[in-house]
């Protein structure tokens, strides 16, 4: 059997909608209701019939679509030792175009390893559904977003005083949570200025030869709206350049997105997933026009390294996006066709 890697012709970044009886059951968890135990049998259940449909779309890379997270990023910062949850105060909140994010974030409380990961059990979980014709993979942020969510406790904080000393064991961390991923049978993870791209990259050199590992540079994804807007050419010559991955998933779905041309800095051999389908809107895109929008990308890459996605997840937090799980599932319905007719 051909080993398949992250990432495929047509994928999805990470997460999808969460489905009504999940919702339900974790606002039962909040109010003590029900226990871990009975979350946890609601969420195999409903990481089974996503899988199933997963297949069905014909998706060669599967994951759990991020259905036992609240957060795409902070709950696997949460489950990294000396990092503990934390609400935000008034001045402290976090503002998207049209949206404030829930008030919580992350403190750190002592010395950050990465050893015992719950998202280990998560992995092992969905791996047991791989065939012969798919192959799980494991979403988690990059570093270099913990080290964004965390900047201002450094320096002045109680625990690091020195960034340097921060990003080693934030390095070192991942480099735990990659091995021990890695022996579990793990081989696709996913997930960033200089600092940023050095914290990355030093996580990257820790993980295991092997290990193939992927990134998704996020311009945000909460209920729809959006944090950042612009093209990727302030940062390609550096990190398009330099980071240490074998592709990247990147937002190209409206004119937030700018044009191709940073492509252009992408070295020869690695593969870029372009995000030509919006997960933010309903509305289905046409055709004929994402095929224009590929062979316009082509002209600074080749196209046997583009594939195509979503520009992000359907539901990076579990509020999801403004969209129905028919229209997330024509959206993927799509990409699958577009990219038998183009890429394949």
């Amino acid at each position: 059997m051909t080993k398949i890697l992250a990432p495929s012709k047509y994928d999805v970044v990470g997460s999808f909608l969460r489905p009504v009886e999940l919702k339900i059951a974790r606002e039962k968890f909040k109010k003590g209701e029900i226990d871990s135990k009975e979350l946890k049998e609601v969420e195999d259940r409903e990481i089974e019939k996503l899988v199933k449909k997963e297949k069905e779309a014909g998706l060669k890379i599967i994951s759990d679509g991020e259905f036992r997270r609240s957060w795409w990023h902070y709950d696997f910062f949460w489950g990294l030792e000396g990092i503990e949850k934390y609400i935000l105060k008034e001045d402290e909140l976090i503002h998207f175009h049209g949206e404030t994010l829930r008030p919580e974030g992350v403190k750190i409380v002592g010395k950050i390893g990465g050893k015992n990961h719950p998202f280990l059990e998560h992995y092992k979980f969905i791996k047991k559904f791989e065939d012969e014709n798919t192959v799980a993979k494991q979403t988690i942020p990059s570093p270099a977003q913990l080290l964004r969510t965390v900047y201002k406790q450094i320096g002045s904080g109680e625990v690091y005083k020195d960034e340097n000393k921060f990003i080693e064991d934030v390095a070192r961390a991942y480099g735990e949570f990659f091995h021990e991923i890695y022996e579990s049978d793990g081989k696709n993870i996913e997930d960033l200025k200089k600092i940023y791209l050095e914290i990355n990259n030093r996580a990257i050199e820790k993980a295991p030869d092997g290990l193939n590992i992927t990134t998704h540079i996020c311009k945000g994804n909460y209920k729809s709206s959006y944090h950042f807007k612009g093209a990727y050419d302030a940062v390609a010559d550096y990190v398009f350049a330099k980071e240490k991955v074998s592709a990247f998933y990147l937002e190209y779905d409206d004119e937030r997105s700018g044009d191709f041309k940073a492509l252009s800095k992408i070295p020869e051999g690695k593969k870029v997933v372009l995000g030509i389908i919006t997960s933010k809107r309903p509305e289905l895109e046409n055709k004929e026009k994402l095929k224009e929008r590929i062979k316009e990308a082509s002209q600074y890459i080749s196209l046997e390294n583009i594939c195509i996605s979503p520009q992000c997840g359907f539901s990076s937090t579990e509020e999801g996006n403004t969209l129905t799980e028919e229209d997330q599932w024509k959206k993927i319905a799509l990409l699958k066709e577009v990219a038998e007719e183009v890429l394949e």
